[in-house]
């Protein structure tokens, strides 16, 4: 019976993990130095996590981590968000009436017209809004007050 031992060698040879410290020293990025060390960029990761090699000092990683959280509190919620866009855009009241008086069929829709459907689709008097839409925006600003609606999702999921 005939017994083959597998060829293995370790990943980190000595030889390796002083090419990686003179690389890493060197400034190359973990890439450059996996491509140039024979093994993964994870690899290049993990090894340098494990020898404590840095590019940052603790102070520059708690000044960042602190700068990230003063970020995070100056977000705007989605309800500031909202209000925002509905003083940019002035829209009218929600009771508003929404006037369609440029409507057009399939065949006629572009994006300088509201797609906004009126009607059932199949029906004999089946057509689209055909009001200027807002800028970027597939509908007017009487039928994007009715697609873009604050929380719709979480009353739909309440039931």
């Amino acid at each position: 019976m005939i017994t083959i031992e597998p060829n293995l060698q370790p990943t980190w040879t000595p030889e390796r993990v002083d090419q990686l410290k003179i690389y890493f020293e060197a400034g190359l990025s973990c890439r450059d130095i996996a491509v140039n060390i024979g093994v993964s960029r994870n690899a290049v990761i993990g090894k340098l996590s494990r020898l404590n090699l840095t590019r940052t000092t603790p102070d520059e990683r708690r000044a960042r981590r602190k700068k990230s959280t003063a970020h995070a509190a100056q977000r705007a919620t989605a309800k500031q968000q909202l209000r925002l866009l509905q003083a940019a855009y002035e829209q009218e009241p929600d009771d508003a009436p929404i006037v369609s008086a440029n409507n057009c069929s399939l065949f006629e829709l572009s994006e300088q017209r509201c797609r906004w459907p009126i009607s059932t689709p199949g029906a004999d008097d089946f057509c689209f809004c055909g009001n200027t839409p807002l800028g970027g925006m597939p509908y007017c600003s009487g039928h994007y007050r009715l697609a873009y609606q604050a929380g719709s999702r979480q009353r739909a999921m309440r039931g």
